[in-house]
């Protein structure tokens, strides 16, 4: 069967009274569905658009109002969420592979599938393709992410529709993928963090031309975590042979990790984690590691030497301020 890119693009509204009085079950309620479907050549095969009546938050926030051009008449004789996702899921058929601007869209179409209580059709783990980092991995620096507009003007890509309704914005997200190749594409994917692994056996691993990245199962807390040997190992993400650390791992921030490992054939590693909470208080890791030159080496000697002089300061004042 052939496979088919779903370039999915959504539309959302928030509690307009502020966040004491929303509902924490669904922060974010789907409003607008568009999307394109392209084949495997990247060539348009049709269109998905539909405005969803809402049903939590059936007042727009102000926000929501200043950036989405929908009337409240549109909203009104819209359809429910479970009726237009149910649609939407059979239009993107059984092969989809999804492609989205940035990483919230799959994760909020998720946590609204869940609010419904509808199946969610999604395998473990979600892989999809973030076309705002692919277009900076091929265009510019892996690091920088530019606004929708900004790439279709970089592109110089006809602004035919206005910007921020959802079939629009999938629309140039489309003609942006148009402008990469597939094997661009494929090389690249991102992992959804919706769902994260459950227990060791589900903890991803996943390999890609200058990093590998690890999603770790969960843990009670941060320490926990960084003294689990998987979580704070570094294979070479070259050969995959266990490089030795030159600096250890060491905080920045609340929850970063840096460190600095060498391997013997492939030179200086940098190794990260981002440690991320779950709604049961629980967190889990993500960790990347990837090969940098030697000046990058010394910049996370001088990264360490400013946190350890952050702490000696931290603790100065503090002890200065005891009574």
């Amino acid at each position: 069967m052939q496979m088919n890119y779903i370039v999915l693009d959504l539309e959302w509204n928030q509690c307009p009274d502020g966040k004491a009085a929303e509902n924490a079950q669904l922060r974010f309620e789907i409003i607008e569905i568009g999307a394109v479907k392209l084949d495997e050549t990247l060539t348009l095969v049709d269109r998905f658009r539909e405005v969803i009546k809402p049903q939590v938050y059936q007042d727009l926030h102000f926000k929501t109002k200043e950036i989405i051009s929908l009337r409240a008449i549109d909203l009104e004789n819209a359809r429910s969420f479970p009726a237009v996702a149910k649609d939407f899921l059979d239009w993107c058929g059984k092969d989809a592979v999804f492609c989205t601007w940035g990483t919230a869209d799959l994760t909020e179409l998720q946590q609204n599938l869940a609010y419904h209580k509808m199946p969610s059709p999604f395998a473990f783990p979600l892989l999809y393709y973030d076309i705002q980092k692919i277009f900076s991995i091929v265009y510019e620096d892996r690091k920088s992410r530019r606004s929708l507009e900004s790439a279709v003007d970089f592109l110089d890509i006809p602004k035919s529709v206005p910007f921020h309704s959802a079939l629009s914005d999938a629309h140039y997200t489309s003609q942006i993928m148009q402008r990469l190749t597939p094997e661009q594409i494929l090389a690249n994917s991102s992992v959804d963090y919706y769902r994260t692994p459950k227990n060791r056996r589900q903890e991803i691993y996943l390999t890609y031309e200058t990093y590998t990245k690890f999603i770790s199962r969960p843990f009670r807390d941060k320490v926990q975590a960084m003294k689990d040997r998987t979580v704070i190992s570094t294979p070479c993400c070259k050969c995959g042979i266990n490089a030795q650390k030159r600096i250890r791992w060491f905080p920045v921030g609340g929850s970063n990790y840096f460190c600095l490992a060498h391997c013997e054939e492939h030179g200086y590693l940098k190794g990260k984690i981002r440690l991320r909470h779950q709604h049961d208080d629980l967190c889990y890791a993500i960790k990347t590691v990837k090969t940098i030159t030697p000046e990058e080496a010394y910049a996370i000697r001088e990264k360490k030497e400013v946190q350890k002089l952050k702490r000696r300061l931290r603790k100065k004042f503090s002890n200065d301020r005891t009574p």
